[in-house]
């Protein structure tokens, strides 16, 4: 029997991979040629969010579940303030930082909620939320170090 409610929380996550991996590719083309490094990070970010997506679709499959396809209506949100902050910005290495970092602000929010729903949750889904998590805290963080970095050098 498939565990619905567990299936629509994984869903969710799958999502708000996509988004995160749509929202590195938008900043990796809003990014100046010389920003080889950002450039670098963020296709580790795409990577890793392909991987979790992976992952979480096995586990939606295992639950006799149907893996969520597409993005989450606030990514799309998100993309397309990006778009707007972006063409109007004039510290673009900084603004790019700073939406990425609410992009990963976004995906620990998620991730949170995903282990605090009322679900039934086996204890290899917990672990594979609370790894995943784990992950993107330490991707989290190492944005807010550069974005820190970059106001630093600049102001």
């Amino acid at each position: 029997m498939a565990n619905t409610a567990l299936s629509d929380v994984l869903n969710d996550l799958i999502r708000i991979n996509n988004d995160r991996i749509e929202g590195y590719e938008k900043a990796i083309s809003e990014s100046d040629k010389i920003d080889v490094d950002l450039k670098a990070i963020f296709n580790k970010m795409i990577s890793q969010s392909r991987d979790n997506v992976s992952q979480l679709i096995a586990q939606v499959t295992k639950l006799g579940g149907e893996p969520a396809s597409g993005t989450t209506m606030s990514g799309k949100i998100y993309r397309t303030w990006m778009d707007i902050k972006s063409a109007f910005s004039t510290k673009e290495r900084e603004s790019v930082l700073e939406l990425c970092e609410a992009g990963e602000d976004a995906a620990q929010k998620a991730y949170k909620e995903a282990l605090e729903t009322d679900a039934s949750m086996d204890t290899e889904a917990r672990q594979l939320i609370t790894s995943q998590k784990e992950s993107l805290k330490t991707s989290h963080d190492m944005i807010k170090k550069y974005r820190d970095m970059h106001q630093a050098i600049n102001h």
